[in-house]
């Protein structure tokens, strides 16, 4: 690390007194520190670097008389080192999928999901995580059931259909998911800022017809197939904002922030983040170029191509008491249209609600080397004060 730098290390400084060990939140005064502070003294230990600092101890609630002392483990050193880099980004195991996946579909049972040991809720949410969706067997076939299941993950996010769904198709709310017709593979919520992170399903009953038959399709799988044969295409999909809306209850009228929209694509750091596509729910395409009209619609008609190719659809034709959660930032479902009486219940999660809850189940069952390496010695409430999350 530059000379220049030991700010960076007083700042990060996890002892008692810079970092509150139970809430998690610095308390050394950041801005009080002096831009050329210098240690006075460096020990290298087993287990970590040690630094003396004759600075005085810094923090909202005034001085101390004292030299400070810091200790930095080598693993979360290694772990943040930035000058050079001396760890590879994490990102998360996804396995792309076709529709060879009906094959052997990600799987729990709600019994697994509901033990009080979480072991079972921890591989409902890492299969999510790795195929951005998962069935549940064995669920009892009624709402209180079902909303309690989506409640392991994190409390329901309420939106203009309400909290917990529980529907037919009697049109009881402005949208085509309220009727009998068929819906073509989509996100849902792309008229939201923040789109729902995850969405369950549980078809409760089906009598007197037939049809009904779910889809889903994974985004990032179409994408990168996208990507590969039709780069250019990939590159709109990436930059053009899409306008969203939704009109269908009288009592709201939900567009984005910006009302421009977002791409079909996001990336973050190169990376595919979000799948945000539902063309139904598209608004008027009144900022795009002259000269690039024409181009945008042959690229969203390639996409919707390999979207609705027999390779990229997984039909499945649920039956109650097989629940079954998607990832809606990265698998497009749909239905096939039906007639009799068909009852579904549901609900939506929030995408932060669900990172934490895998977060913490990861800390429990699945730690990093920091954790594991740093948990003995900087554990209170049973979370290390050096996880990398902070």
């Amino acid at each position: 690390m530059a000379d220049s730098h030991h700010i960076w290390l007083r700042d990060h400084c996890r002892c008692p007194q810079c970092f509150h060990s139970a809430t998690k939140q610095r308390l050394v005064n950041t801005f009080e520190i002096p831009p050329d502070v210098k240690p006075v003294q460096v020990e290298s230990k087993a287990d970590g670097l040690e630094v003396k600092c004759n600075l005085l101890y810094l923090s909202y609630s005034g001085p101390s008389s004292q030299p400070h002392t810091s200790f930095y483990p080598w693993s979360w050193l290694q772990q943040n080192s930035y000058d050079p880099p001396l760890s590879k980004p994490s990102h998360p195991e996804r396995i792309l999928w076709g529709s060879k996946i009906l094959q052997s579909p990600p799987t729990v049972t709600y019994e697994e999901v509901m033990s009080e040991d979480e072991q079972g809720l921890f591989k409902w949410l890492s299969n999510v995580d790795k195929f951005g969706f998962c069935f549940v067997t064995s669920v009892p076939p009624t709402p209180e059931a079902t909303e309690g299941l989506s409640c392991r993950i994190g409390f329901i996010r309420e939106t203009q259909y309400g909290k917990f769904w529980d529907f037919t198709s009697d049109l009881a709310k402005g949208d085509t998911a309220y009727t009998t017709m068929a819906l073509g593979a989509h996100t849902d919520t792309t008229y939201y800022t923040d789109p729902c992170g995850l969405q369950l399903f549980h078809l409760l009953e089906h009598t007197g017809g037939k049809g009904g038959a779910t889809l889903l399709v994974d985004g990032f799988y179409v994408a990168s197939i996208l990507k590969e044969l039709h780069p250019t295409a990939y590159e709109h999909l990436s930059r053009v904002r899409v306008p969203a809306h939704a009109a269908g209850e009288p009592s709201a009228l939900y567009t984005p922030t910006p009302q421009g929209g977002y791409p079909v694509l996001r990336h973050a750091d190169d990376e595919l983040i979000q799948v945000r596509w539902n063309n139904d729910d598209r608004s008027v395409m009144s900022h795009l170029e002259p000269g690039l009209v024409e181009e945008w619609y042959d690229s969203i008609r390639k996409w919707h191509q390999l979207l609705t190719s027999a390779d990229s659809e997984y039909w499945v034709q649920l039956s109650p008491g097989t629940a079954v959660v998607v990832d809606n930032h990265r698998v497009l479902h749909g239905r096939s249209a039906f007639d009799g009486k068909r009852r579904m219940c549901g609900a939506y999660i929030g995408i932060d609600e669900y990172r934490s809850k895998l977060a913490v189940l990861s800390e429990k069952f699945a730690p990093g080397a920091v954790v594991r390496e740093t948990t003995p010695y900087s554990s209170v409430n049973g979370r290390s004060v050096w996880n990398p999350s902070l």
